[in-house]
């Protein structure tokens, strides 16, 4: 826990603080023990009504201090935690946002999402309840144990008699708590995995009927965490009774040879009550530990989690905040012998790839699912880094090229279209926050998107739903397009980003495009696309099957002319039909 607790450093002079008052509360909660002793024996026995009175207001006077103490304790605690959480938050964030993505791939987004949310909360908890009551429980355990023996040192060796015992079944029991809790926290990573997957596929679902199917997936989930979490419980609960057996034995302990110590008048009745009182709060505070030890043991393993997250130093994407005065200027872009695989296997994606594009020319990839042509898009940013052979722009390695200088000339249109919640305008802009209304229009235009904006009532304000469930397939693509021209990339790359695109529509936007001055790698599944292309790249299992314009493709390829001819027939066919 020691690197989530860092994180409590800039925050010391309020834990300290906190502390103050905790420690304020609990010394008034010690003393009035002996405050009341002395009332007993010198005031109620001495039959003396000014020492009831006098002693009376003080213990009345140092509750109102107490009182205030807490008050001040809780206000300064929330404060201090609340900080706390949102600098974790904002860590863990950043820290996910510098990984690569063969580092991602390692973490669940599940996890990812549980470790951001419902391990900060634990932890926050746990610190809060630290400052507040946590520390104070085994402070007064450790307070009244002191206080016993100044009040009576013999009556006091009956208050401690069980406490070596205590000692290692609560060290035992905590143990055990992480160990089970950390397997509770697994067990919410499925269950949050699950409801993420449902709400992504929920038109599915109602399309195919198949609420009750995934009903019962999510019921298998959440029975699994119920019976983690029924395990841990039950055997956290057994703390408290074994705390209180032990305690009253002790308290009958002190009773029965207390009473004997009055009776041959080595001890007074006021030490004898002060020492049943001290037991009492004892009692109440081991009461406290088994909440303790459950609250300990959940935040210990949510710490560990998020240190897991904390503590990667490799993988991580180092984004230059300065850049060197000169780069070499975007251009040609190579592939040299290229051979790629994903870091959970030693399967090959890519093997031997080798083709060059040249300085704004526009280059179409082609093949069948799982060919690798995202996977070949995807390393020219260096999401992934080639397992073999070579990447150059203009050149020069990819890897020698500082990664934001990279990034910034590169436009990248995925395959899914991605959207985030907010207005038309701010998506566009999301591509390049210093970007004109002027640029962002201008964008819109180039992907043929502007005219549907303006039949909007709200146009360019009009709001976008999570992941833009309120548009259109092809909406969502020309908005994807339209972000990504907004950057003015020297690269432009869309992996088969007008699927959804009627022919006329996307006739246009390539017909606008032609004075972009970029370079265009596009994957498409289309030959009309494909042969407005200056070159096209066709991949078979990884490898590279032919590689050159739409007419020498056409007499060296069979594979290409076979998805010719098929595509011709299938345009025959709904011509004759339509």
């Amino acid at each position: 826990m020691k690197t989530v607790l860092s994180y409590l450093s800039p925050y010391k002079w309020l834990v300290a603080t906190a502390l103050f008052f905790m420690l304020t509360e609990l010394s008034v909660e010690l003393i009035q023990p002996l405050l009341i002793a002395t009332i007993i024996d010198d005031g109620i026995l001495a039959r003396d009504q000014h020492k009831i009175i006098f002693w009376g207001s003080i213990m009345l006077a140092l509750s109102f201090i107490a009182f205030l103490a807490g008050i001040i304790n809780t206000y300064i605690a929330s404060h201090a935690v609340q900080s706390y959480g949102y600098d974790i938050r904002q860590a863990l964030f950043k820290k996910i946002q510098s990984f690569t993505m063969a580092t991602f791939l390692k973490f669940p987004t599940s996890s990812l999402i549980t470790r951001l949310t419902t391990d900060v909360t634990i932890t926050q908890n746990l610190i809060f309840m630290g400052l507040r009551i946590m520390l104070r429980a085994p402070l007064l355990v450790i307070g009244s144990i002191i206080m016993s023996f100044v009040v009576h040192p013999y009556l006091a060796l009956y208050l401690v008699i069980g406490a070596p015992f205590l000692v290692v079944f609560l060290y035992w029991m905590s143990r055990r708590g992480l160990k089970l809790f950390g397997k509770v926290q697994r067990s919410v990573d499925r269950v949050t995995s699950k409801i993420q997957e449902n709400l992504q596929a929920v038109r599915l679902i109602k399309a195919y009927l198949r609420g009750n199917f995934e009903a019962t997936r999510f019921a298998k989930v959440a029975d699994s965490l119920k019976i983690d979490n029924i395990t841990a419980f039950r055997i956290m609960e057994l703390i408290l009774p074994v705390l209180l057996f032990v305690m009253n034995v002790s308290l009958m302990a002190v009773l029965w040879f207390g009473a004997k110590e009055i009776q041959v008048g080595n001890a007074q009745m006021g030490e004898v009550v002060a020492i049943v009182n001290y037991a009492t709060r004892m009692t109440g505070a081991f009461s406290m530990f088994a909440f303790i030890i459950i609250f300990f043991s959940r935040a210990k393993a949510s710490s560990e989690r998020m240190e897991e997250v904390l503590l990667v130093k490799e993988g991580i994407e180092e984004i230059e905040t300065d850049t060197p005065d000169s780069l070499p200027g975007i251009g040609e872009i190579e592939f040299n012998h290229v051979s790629f695989h994903y870091p959970t296997t030693d399967v090959p994606v890519l093997k031997d790839v080798s083709f060059t594009v040249r300085p704004g020319s526009k280059l179409a990839i082609m093949g069948a699912t799982g060919s690798g042509k995202s996977t070949l898009l995807n390393l020219i940013p260096r999401f992934f880094d080639v397992s073999k052979g070579e990447i150059l722009i203009n050149g020069v390695d990819v890897k020698e090229w500082p990664l934001k200088e990279l990034r910034q000339v590169i436009g990248l249109v995925p395959q899914q279209s991605i959207l985030f919640t907010g207005s038309i305008e701010e998506n566009l802009g999301w591509g390049d926050s210093t970007a004109t209304e002027e640029l962002l229009r201008e964008a819109a235009k180039q992907a043929q998107i502007h005219h549907s904006i303006e039949q909007f009532p709200d146009q360019y304000d009009t709001r976008v739903g999570q992941k833009g469930v309120n548009l259109s397939g092809g909406q969502k693509q020309r908005l994807s397009i339209a972000r990504a021209l907004v950057r003015k990339p020297e690269i432009l790359l869309l992996d088969d980003s007008t699927s959804a695109l009627d022919v006329s529509t996307e006739n246009a936007l390539w017909e606008a495009l032609e004075d972009e001055k970029a370079t265009m790698l596009v994957i498409t599944q289309k030959i009309r696309t494909a042969k407005g292309a200056d070159q096209i790249l066709l991949l078979e299992e990884g490898k590279v099957s032919a590689y050159g314009s739409h007419d020498e493709l056409m007499e060296s390829s069979s594979l290409y002319r076979e998805i010719a001819e098929s595509q011709q027939e299938g345009d025959n066919y709904v011509e004759l039909h339509s």
